[in-house]
């Protein structure tokens, strides 16, 4: 794992932290993934965030320039997103995504 990926990693950890009793973490994408309750949240592939996104916000996080739909096969995964690095070059950006993927993963709760 390149020192990039290392360096995301602590970071995701660390905007987790208010949850991290539910958290897990899995090889998952071809990186790394973080589960609430066993519901994929939020990951790091290729130094950029996977996020799990509510299907109502989806739109509107697809119009920020630094977001765009994750797709491994040319075809886009239903609600997930990528971010580039810098649509978390802050640590209260990167915060915002994490909420973003425990949101959705409670949603699935249900």
């Amino acid at each position: 794992m390149n020192p990039n990926s290392e360096e995301i990693l602590k970071r995701i950890r660390a905007a987790l932290q208010p949850w991290e009793n539910a958290i897990e973490e899995k090889r998952m994408f071809g990186g790394t993934c973080f589960l609430f309750k066993g519901k994929m949240c939020v990951g790091e592939t290729k130094e950029r965030l996977m996020v799990r996104v509510p299907s109502e916000k989806m739109e509107k996080l697809l119009s920020n320039p630094y977001v765009g739909p994750m797709d491994f096969t040319g075809k886009p995964m239903k609600e997930f997103i990528f971010v580039t690095t810098k649509g978390f070059d802050t640590e209260e950006k990167l915060q915002q995504w994490a909420e973003i993927g425990i949101e959705h993963a409670k949603s699935k709760l249900k």
